[in-house]
């Protein structure tokens, strides 16, 4: 179908409206430039009535898309794809309706809008770093959001540049004063305002055409959701850190209920971190809630990893319980407990990052079992030792972060070479083994759940962070810190090392987390600097890159739904840097509820 080509009309519709015999709409289309050029992987996205949701897909090689939605009444249809002008139209669509919807996007000339529409990884990629402060900047100032999106690179003069970092420092960015003063430099020259002049390579896979990404949006503009976890009941539960409530999606109804965690009334806002400047208005709470894990009776245990505590959940009758784990000799113990993972016997383990240690929990009789890690060092050992003691005596002096002053990664000049920090831990399923990853030593390491006797290995690249088992024993590990995914054999323990792909040169990626799926063995990874999500196939050696339908994206822990969707929640903090300023649940489809006719083509010409 030939489209006639107008700058001024940016969408089309054939206007084809008839009634089906199904209680959902149907949408299908092509999506195309002004030069009637078929866009091959475009992003289309629906947005509800209420502007609370939205459903999107990607376009095939010719430029087609298709989306069964139950959205109805006044919704909103638009068109994305890189180096053009979104393009937005208002429908009106019944549990009938069935549309086909052209859609024409005009390409960017100017150079601002051009910059301003590329992700964040394309602006931090023109900092330039003295000696080693760019590993420095990676793996300190990545923990919690991008660096070079519309938020984190507005221009600022050096003094306040020098605040913001400092005030990072107070959110656990372990730099010496000279890797300050690096930072510092690079973000005051480098984010200067001035458009970037990047092409960036965007790869188109055919599967693309085949998925879907609902997004819900979930709590406010000052909430943390750090983790998602799919129930039981095909429900989500995200964990708010900062207002210590737990959000549960019914993905049936859209309904979202609050369960706040009880305990932390009239307490010190950061638990145990009090003494920290922890972020103002965000982390509002006492628990923090991390992560969460589910057993075979349906209770759910969350690290609430700033109050030092267990809490046990009842998803049937929304009650807690909250565990206080032994804080013992000075202080040293239960210093943030992280990520959590249930075994075959229903027992829960835990790393707990800043004393270095993996905790087991009987949840029949809720006694915690203590692996100590190796030091690796005598700088390490000390903080080991003496962390406690120095947050303790930064309780004294409330959001003053005098523990700062008082640890030796600042008066040593030793940066984040002091801690270890175990971090994500998974269970092998072929013999029960337990396996984490050391953020900040570089390791990794196997506990023997019956011996406890651990035992450690170098990873051959650095940042190893939320690790996950497949089930043939691969244990697949994300470099943070040199963009890498590591596949460990545990049997002959080797290494297969891949690097994953970026967009364009200079750029790096921070995978934070990633998930095996059970019967693919496909690997899914948070690509989060640059807005995507990567797919790794090991049976043939490549990725399939999705990117998101919403900027500022990142996704701290993928879980699985019982019919292979991929599911998680958008937690860059602060919130409001998301384009849709809230934080949200997402969902990837790879498969494309009702993508394709049973004839195996799409409905669209």
């Amino acid at each position: 179908m030939l489209l006639k080509s107008s700058y001024k009309i940016l969408a089309i519709a054939a206007g084809l409206l008839v009634a089906q015999q199904s209680h959902s709409a149907t949408l299908s289309g092509r999506v195309v430039t002004t030069e009637q050029t078929a866009l091959a992987g475009a992003i289309v996205t629906l947005w509800n009535e209420a502007k609370n949701q939205k459903l999107s897909t990607y376009t095939d090689a010719q430029g087609r898309y298709q989306l069964e939605t139950d959205f109805t009444g006044k919704v909103t249809l638009r068109g994305r794809s890189p180096y053009y002008r979104d393009t937005n139209l208002d429908l009106e669509l019944t549990d009938t309706t069935v549309l086909k919807q052209h859609l024409l996007l005009e390409k960017l000339t100017d150079e601002k809008e051009i910059s301003d529409s590329l992700p964040a990884s394309a602006h931090v990629a023109k900092l330039e770093f003295d000696g080693e402060g760019r590993s420095a900047f990676i793996t300190q100032c990545n923990y919690c959001h991008q660096q070079g999106n519309m938020l984190t690179r507005n221009p600022r003069t050096e003094e306040a540049w020098s605040d913001t970092v400092r005030r990072m420092e107070g959110y656990f960015a372990l730099l010496t004063y000279e890797e300050h003063n690096q930072v510092v430099k690079a973000l005051h020259e480098g984010f200067d305002g001035s458009p970037i002049k990047v092409k960036q390579t965007q790869d188109y896979s055919p599967e693309l055409a085949q998925a879907t990404v609902h997004e819900w949006h979930v709590a406010g503009p000052l909430s943390f959701v750090h983790d998602a976890v799919v129930g039981q009941n095909g429900n989500l539960y995200g964990l708010d850190e900062g207002t210590d409530i737990v959000w549960e999606l019914d993905r049936e109804t859209d309904e979202i209920t609050p369960h706040k965690i009880p305990g932390g009334e009239g307490k010190d806002r950061g638990g145990r971190f009090s003494g920290f400047q922890l972020p103002i208005g965000i982390f509002s709470g006492y628990h923090g809630p991390h992560s969460a894990a589910q057993i075979e009776d349906g209770r759910m245990y969350v690290t609430n990893a700033l109050s030092g505590t267990i809490g046990e959940f009842n998803p049937e009758t929304a009650e807690w319980i909250v565990h206080d784990i032994p804080e013992g000799f000075l202080w040293r113990k239960g210093l943030y407990p992280h990520t959590i993972r249930a075994d075959k016997d229903n027992n829960v383990w835990f790393t707990v990052l800043a004393s270095n240690m993996v905790l087991k929990m009987d949840t029949t009789t809720g006694e915690f079992t203590e692996v100590d890690l190796p030091s690796n060092g005598a700088l390490r050992w000390a903080t080991d030792v003496f962390a406690g003691l120095t947050f303790k005596i930064g309780e004294l002096f409330p959001e003053a972060n005098s523990a700062l002053f008082l640890s030796h990664h600042k008066w040593l000049n030793q940066g984040r070479d002091i801690y270890n920090w175990p971090y994500g831990i998974d269970i092998n399923p072929v013999d029960g083994g337990i396996w984490y990853g050391k953020l900040l030593a570089n390791k990794i390491g196997h506990i023997d759940p019956d011996t406890l006797e651990v035992t450690e290995y170098d990873t051959p690249f650095k940042g190893p962070r939320r690790l996950r088992f497949g089930k043939d024993g691969i244990l697949w590990i994300p470099s943070f810190d040199e963009g890498m995914l590591m596949a460990f054999d545990t049997k002959t323990k080797t290494y297969e090392n891949i690097a994953l792909p970026v967009m364009s040169e200079n750029e790096y990626e921070v995978p934070y987390a990633l998930n095996v799926h059970e019967h693919t063995g496909d690997v899914w990874i948070a690509a989060n600097n640059s807005d995507r999500v990567l797919r790794y196939i090991p049976s043939e050696k490549r990725f399939i890159s999705y990117p998101m339908p919403s900027r500022v994206v990142w996704f701290r822990d993928f879980e699985f739904t019982k019919d292979g969707q991929v599911c998680t929640s958008n937690s860059n903090l602060p919130a409001y840097a998301h384009e849709d300023g809230v934080p949200a649940f997402f969902c990837i489809d790879p498969e494309g509820v009702g993508k394709l006719h049973n004839d195996g083509h799409f409905a669209a010409n």
